[in-house]
């Protein structure tokens, strides 16, 4: 499994995510890499909880609250209250070290 650092490193000097990667850390790696509609449509088409999570992040970082209420509901977590950044960080160390 890899840690916090090699998935920075894979953003900042990478072109792709890793294909064996959950569809839920793609996600996550595109919306760092600024390409929120690729990162949608990967959270999205996940169908788990996992990837409902991110929807909601997404939605919130889009600024559509009412929408990323719905997913955080579907994810079983709260709507986050903390900055996007911070947010991020939390999620990618979840679903990474799993």
């Amino acid at each position: 499994m890899m840690n916090m650092t090699e998935f920075i490193s894979s953003i900042e000097k990478g072109s792709q995510p890793i294909n064996e990667w959950s569809m839920a850390i793609q996600a996550l790696w595109w919306a760092k890499k600024g390409n929120w509609k690729k990162a949608h449509d990967l959270a999205q088409d996940a169908g788990t909880i996992e990837g409902d999570w991110v929807h909601a992040y997404l939605h919130r970082e889009e600024g559509d609250l009412q929408n990323a209420s719905y997913w955080y509901a579907r994810a079983g977590k709260a709507v986050c209250q903390t900055n996007l950044s911070t947010e991020w960080k939390q999620m990618a160390n979840e679903l990474i070290c799993r």
